[in-house]
């Protein structure tokens, strides 16, 4: 039994799951094994609908899903919502797929020659506690679409809105074993899933340290992986934007969620000419940016996940010069306010290394090449932005940024209908968008000869 804590109050919650053990890892594999022939077989447009009336559930139970989100991992109630909202529109999205998961004919001589998409069979996927519930339906949602089957490994911290979207699979019409949530510890479940012979591909989504240990595992039956890992992305502030609007929008770019957000631009670069302006701008925007509990409707950020997630924040600050800070609730919870850092050398860890909490560091440049050195200047690739009214030079930096998910004059990074996925240590393979499906398939050829 594992014990869950509410992040907001620090109180122990009723309801903790009990942790699965290898042989619960194997039977729920199992389970998914046994039936993924009759799912496979189900016709297109039956798939389809199935997993419409699954988004359905999800929407009569969105409300309940939110809130569970607050309790367990301390989201904001509008960020809960529009998580539990993800869900039922990442199941809406890949409901057309079974229809159109298409093959191809290829000229040859002497024959025909066709292709086919294949199901793998049984998906692993591992969730962080960041976004329990997106992330969850970015694997799954694509995967059933395909034809594979799933088992589904939530974060010891927060797996309660996972379990109760499992139970909605089948309240939906999802045939028994096509969808199975396993709580559990990432050393037995997550290991099982990459040890197991009929598990043929693991979607995780955590830390690059954990990533890179699931792909050497995964390497032993050369087994499919795609890894959405960590970050340290780049906000590139050039002088001749708006420069208040660019202020204005950052906060929301790194602490939302608390900063527990692998795409958070948590390193500011702003042109010389304008750091004095911006960073002024900034604390004001910081100074406002509303810390509140995460029930009320008002709140932007809630507490961090736990205690220890708080402890290992809070020693990146012990060693980094902090400019200014917001606020944050007093009393109980995991709470940390919002921290801006002026980092002056790229060798400090506040700059260099993955915080994974609400803090941000910002650094002048001079030039185009500067900036783009910067922000490339890192392990990770994951996401970025970039403001100028220049539109040649949004097109010259976003092409040299090494990233895979930039966004100019904005801070968005995650579409459902759009590739999501990382450069270098940020990760390998793409997620989402409409080749997702893909992803989850053996590409079968067919000669036929006349």
């Amino acid at each position: 039994m594992s014990t869950l804590i509410n992040p907001t109050t620090g109180v122990e919650l009723d309801s903790s799951p009990a942790s699965a053990s290898l042989e619960d890892a194997d039977t729920a594999i199992a389970r998914a094994h046994d039936a993924f022939p009759a799912w496979r077989d189900v016709a297109p447009g039956e798939r389809a609908r199935l997993l419409r009336a699954f988004a359905a559930v999800i929407d009569e139970h969105l409300e309940e899903l939110a809130q569970l989100e607050v309790l367990n991992a301390g989201h904001t109630i509008g960020n809960a919502r529009w998580e539990a909202g993800n869900v039922r529109d990442c199941l809406n999205y890949y409901s057309a797929a079974p229809e159109r998961l298409f093959g191809r004919q290829i000229p040859v001589a002497g024959g025909t020659d066709v292709t086919f998409h294949e199901p793998l069979g049984v998906v692993g996927i591992i969730v962080p506690w960041n976004f329990p519930m997106p992330i969850a339906a970015w694997g799954f949602a694509p995967a059933l679409a395909a034809g594979n089957t799933v088992v589904l490994k939530p974060a010891e911290l927060t797996p309660l809105t996972a379990i109760r979207i499992g139970e909605l699979a089948l309240v939906a019409g999802l045939p028994e074993g096509v969808l199975n949530v396993i709580p559990g510890k990432g050393s037995v479940v997550g290991e099982r899933f990459v040890t197991h012979p009929l598990v043929r591909k693991v979607c995780f989504t955590g830390s690059t340290g954990v990533g890179k240990q699931i792909m050497a595992g995964c390497a032993d039956q050369v087994k499919r992986v795609t890894l959405e890992l960590g970050g340290k992305s780049a906000n590139i502030v050039f002088a001749d934007t708006d420069v208040a609007a660019a202020a204005a929008s950052a906060p929301y770019a790194v602490f939302d969620n608390a900063g527990q957000d692998c795409c958070a631009r948590s390193r500011i670069l702003v042109q010389r000419s304008a750091y004095d302006e911006f960073v002024g701008r900034l604390q004001t925007a910081v100074t406002d940016f509303r810390v509140l509990d995460p029930a009320d409707e008002r709140s932007e950020m809630g507490p961090m996940v736990s205690a220890a997630q708080r402890d290992t924040v809070q020693r990146y600050l012990d060693d980094a010069t902090v400019a200014f800070t917001g606020s944050a609730p007093d009393g109980p919870g995991w709470w940390l306010p919002p921290t801006v850092v002026e980092s002056t050398d790229t060798s400090e860890p506040v700059w260099r290394e993955e915080v994974f909490g609400p803090v941000v560091a910002v650094m002048p440049f001079d030039d185009e090449d500067e900036a783009v050195a910067l922000a490339n200047d890192s392990d990770y690739g994951l996401s970025g932005s970039i403001f100028t009214t220049d539109i040649g030079r949004a097109l010259r930096v976003a092409r040299r940024v090494e990233a895979g998910n930039l966004s100019v004059n904005s801070h968005s990074s995650v579409r459902y209908w759009t590739p999501f996925g990382g450069y270098k240590q940020s990760g390998l393979g793409r997620e989402l968008g409409p080749d997702a499906p893909n992803a989850f398939t053996e590409e079968k050829n067919v000669f036929i000869a006349h």
